[in-house]
């Protein structure tokens, strides 16, 4: 699993991204999604103090291949 973050000015913002692979019978769509949702609430807390006004959207799955539902791509 990687957790990946990248910063934006205008308007300020941080995006996360959660790459996860297995090689199991089972997806992993909801740790990744779990994963992302920690490190932002983790940013939340840590970011309070300066803007309590602060939202955490758009966490969705963009990607996914193999399993018994096969490939989606956001779109």
């Amino acid at each position: 699993m990687a957790v990946d973050f990248s910063t934006h000015h205008d308007p300020a913002r941080v995006s996360c991204t959660a790459t996860v692979e297995t090689h199991g019978q089972t997806g992993v769509e909801m740790e990744a999604l779990t994963a992302v949702q920690v490190a932002l609430l983790t940013i939340y807390d840590m970011c309070k103090a300066v803007d309590r006004g602060m939202t955490i959207n758009g966490v969705k799955l963009m990607e996914k291949h193999g399993g018994k539902s096969g490939s989606f791509v956001a779109g």
